[in-house]
């Protein structure tokens, strides 16, 4: 027998901005301009560095690819905001819904990707100056970028997977905690786990702020190959903190929940400082 009061999904609703009926047209052509200027600007880079022979390295490559990503990434949302704008039309269909969460996550991390490769790039030219065009090669640079879309998408799909399996739930109820499960161990172990953890966490916090000190202090090391070092090192610094007090304080107190709204903080700040770290 399957459940019963089942319910589906067909479209959602789109609150979209605060605004009276007499400023529709400012905003609507506010946001075309923007979205215009991003879409033209980019196809101008993309045609010069087509164009110019100067520009056909690697590095322009690159660039040539990050945008036509940024167009790609504006125009899965901005022609429906700017529809349903003109329109009125305040909703979306589930299906419209998932395509453009799947694009979106497939672009946005796209440009994540390519941005990592010119990074590489940006490396190979000033360790290995002398051996840069026999590194970046062009087959090289075709697999980085066929290896970023590989990424990418298969990222989007999973993200898009899990999204449907999640809102396709039925018998769905309001979520007030999260019950953690925590590591497996008898209230004897409590004091011992604890203390490897927080040995743990106090040493890379301060292995970390060590790092970031002697950078400061040390005029030798006043170079952008220590700069990002150092934003690493607190990048590192607050990825820790994000969990870990609050597991140790589980521990010490075996309280084996989070609230629904501390959940999604940490969730939120565990995201973007993992973004940022990578």
């Amino acid at each position: 027998m399957g459940p019963q009061n089942q319910s589906s999904v067909s479209e959602f609703l789109l609150l979209g901005l605060p605004m009276r009926p007499g400023q529709q047209r400012g905003f609507f052509t506010l946001f075309l301009g923007m979205y215009l200027t991003t879409v033209l600007g980019n196809l101008l880079i993309i045609l010069l560095i087509r164009l110019d022979s100067r520009l056909h390295t690697p590095m322009y490559f690159f660039l040539s690819h990050l945008a036509f990503s940024d167009i790609s990434l504006s125009s899965v949302t901005v022609p429906k905001m700017l529809t349903n704008m003109w329109t009125w039309q305040q909703s979306i269909s589930y299906v419209g819904c998932i395509a453009q969460l799947c694009f979106f996550i497939l672009f946005g991390g796209l440009d994540n990707f390519l941005l990592a490769v010119m990074a590489y790039d940006r490396y190979v030219a000033i360790c290995h100056p002398l051996h840069y065009t026999t590194i970046m090669r062009e087959g090289l640079c075709v697999l980085l970028v066929a290896g970023s879309w590989i990424l990418s998408c298969g990222s989007a799909l999973l993200h898009t997977l899990l999204l449907i399996r999640l809102v396709g739930l039925e018998n769905q109820s309001s979520v007030s905690e999260f019950l953690l499960l925590g590591l497996p161990m008898r209230p004897g172990q409590q004091r011992w786990f604890f203390t490897l953890f927080l040995g743990m966490y106090l040493t890379t916090v301060l292995g970390n702020l060590l790092i970031i000190l002697l950078i400061r202090l040390n005029s030798h090391l006043h170079m952008p190959m220590y700069f990002f070092f150092s934003h690493l090192a607190f990048s590192d610094i607050s990825l820790s903190s994000i969990t870990v007090p609050e597991m140790l304080m589980d521990m010490q107190t075996w309280q084996q929940s989070i609230p629904y709204v501390g959940y999604i903080a940490q969730l939120c700040f565990f995201i973007v400082t993992i973004s940022c770290w990578q």
